[in-house]
């Protein structure tokens, strides 16, 4: 990543190159995933470590595991969501999703069951069977809860790279020769038809001009 800075004034420009490496989690992709949507905060709120850190804190009361971390951060602006106005200190609001090793716990598989969607859509609070740990630093809103169980996926075995040189006493075999087909039916058919057509409107052309001219 390659970033560029000049100065307004003087017009002097200075680059820095930035190198970010990403590798996979040594325990490959966490199997359960739960994406909560924080609306009292912005995107670059939720960045340092810190924050992160109080985040998982409060996650770990409602999801009852202590080895969570955080996969992914990302503004609610990016999901469709308005900008807020400039009033009240009101947040363009953030989506994060948080993995684990272990299962859901019952308060979260309550705040994401179809009676807590059906108390959502009628403009209610869900159903939550445990305290709220998130409150008063985090604004969860529990009717966008999503939670996401992923299946690791098959690995496929890939090429499997010979020497390269023949092996004695095999000989290479071509391959065999093609039976000759009959190409004359769609030779005739590809000259024949235009040529019938363009002979036909030659005719019709023709009586048009000469046959149908004032007194004959």
């Amino acid at each position: 990543l390659q970033v560029l800075a000049y100065n307004r004034h003087t017009y002097e420009t200075v680059a820095q190159q930035l190198v970010i490496t990403v590798i996979p989690a040594p325990g490959g992709e966490p199997p359960y995933q739960g994406e909560f949507l924080v609306g009292n905060r912005n995107v670059e709120e939720l960045l340092p470590a810190a924050t992160r850190e109080i985040f998982l804190q409060a996650t770990a009361g409602v999801w009852e595991r202590e080895d969570l971390h955080v996969i992914n951060v990302t503004s609610a602006l990016d999901r469709g969501g308005r900008v807020p106005l400039p009033i009240e200190g009101r947040k363009e609001g953030v989506y994060v999703k948080v993995g684990s090793r272990g299962t859901f716990s019952p308060c979260l598989a309550s705040a994401a069951s179809p009676e807590s969607r059906f108390h959502c859509s009628l403009g209610q609070q869900p159903l939550a069977s445990c305290y709220d740990t998130f409150a008063p630093h985090f604004t969860i809103r529990w009717c966008n809860l999503s939670l996401l169980q992923v299946w690791p996926s098959p690995t496929v075995p890939g090429p499997t790279w010979g020497s390269g040189v023949l092996e004695e006493g095999g000989d290479f075999q071509p391959p065999t020769e093609v039976t000759p087909q009959d190409l004359l039916p769609g030779f005739l058919v590809t000259l024949l038809v235009p040529l019938a057509v363009a002979v036909l409107l030659c005719l019709l052309l023709g009586h048009l001009m000469c046959c149908r001219r004032e007194g004959v």
